[in-house]
């Protein structure tokens, strides 16, 4: 299934400055966060077993790529909150920005989800098994497993349900 993923008008302002894309990038980051750190997403966000609820708008890139900002920097402010704070604010949430870029690059609705899985289990499971004692392979399937559950588990049917609701979509963008 080929989707186009951007309206007209998000063609047109693509790279434009403005309070609207703004707006919306700043509401994106905050919901980004607000599902990381608020109880009771809080108790299952960070770790070694994880599932991050505000994973699941991480496939929001197959729609714009500039919801790769938005979720860069809910992700700064929702590790704010890390036992890892150094490395969850510089190695977790570049890893967050490269998963968003890849999400965007996908070709197909199902793909969206697979670069934060793959992303985030090879990335941030390399410091949270290091931080936390326990060695690499188990910890990063525990990492993948959680982010399959976040990404294709909520993320996916979000994206399905935004691809079928055309003015939703202008809504958002």
């Amino acid at each position: 299934m080929t989707v186009d993923k951007q309206t007209g008008a998000e063609k047109r302002a693509r790279g434009a400055f403005n309070t609207r894309r703004l707006a919306r990038l700043a509401m994106l980051a905050g919901l980004y966060a607000a599902l990381t750190v608020l109880p009771p997403f809080s108790s299952i966000s960070y770790g070694p077993v994880q599932v991050r609820v505000s994973e699941g708008l991480t496939v929001l890139p197959f729609l714009s790529a500039d919801y790769a900002w938005g979720l860069f920097v809910g992700c700064i402010v929702a590790n704010l909150g890390s036992p890892f704070l150094v490395y969850d604010l510089t190695l977790g949430a570049l890893a967050t920005l490269v998963a968003a870029f890849l999400t965007s690059r996908a070709r197909r609705p199902v793909l969206a989800p697979l670069p934060p899985v793959i992303v985030n289990a090879l990335v941030v499971s390399l410091y949270v098994s290091r931080l936390s004692n326990l060695p690499y392979a188990p910890t990063a399937l525990y990492i993948a497993l959680g982010e399959v559950v976040a990404c294709y588990g909520l993320g996916y049917p979000l994206l399905a349900y935004l691809l079928r609701n055309q003015k939703l979509r202008e809504f958002l963008s």
